[in-house]
């Protein structure tokens, strides 16, 4: 059974064992871009952890997952190309740097379950490479809403989801 709770700055060691399991799944799916060497650092996750957006998932008291959950807005979000929100005016949250060991399985289940609980409205965006993420989308009632840019430039499939 996956347990969700805040991660802590004794957490970051084994969050970033799970960053870099997440990034080895991603290049063996053939995502080769989205998470180059050394993204996402250990300052991005200590960023998520001061103000309670990173969280850890356990097995058996062990750390297997990680993700950050941000409160709108986010200003990479800010212009959408070639499409629109489902809702550009209520407040949503953003998930961002997710990522699990290869032997766990039932977290893209467990992460939206917890998110229900605070919000009704989701926004992801991924790497058109990214095909594990589209499906867990696609599966979960995400719709693709158009194109948005990241800091480096780089571009995104961004979805939404209402309740």
């Amino acid at each position: 059974m996956l347990h969700i709770r805040t991660a802590t700055e004794n957490d970051i060691p084994a969050i970033m064992k799970v960053l870099e399991a997440g990034r080895n799944i991603m290049l063996e799916s053939g995502n080769l871009n989205q998470w180059p060497a050394g993204y996402p650092t250990e300052e991005m996750v200590r960023k998520d952890i001061g103000p309670g957006y990173g969280k850890v998932m356990e097995e058996d008291g062990k750390v297997v997952a990680y993700f950050a959950c941000i409160p709108s807005p986010d200003s990479t979000y800010a212009v959408i190309e070639d499409g629109q929100w489902l809702d550009d005016c209520k407040p949503y949250y953003v998930v961002h740097r997710m990522a699990k060991l290869p032997h766990v399985h039932g977290v893209f289940q467990a992460m939206m379950a917890y998110l229900e609980g605070i919000t009704d409205n989701i926004r992801i965006d991924t790497h058109k490479d990214n095909h594990i993420m589209q499906h867990n989308l696609s599966k979960y009632g995400f719709t693709y809403c158009g194109i948005i840019y990241i800091a480096s430039g780089a571009e995104r499939l961004a979805f939404q989801r209402l309740r």
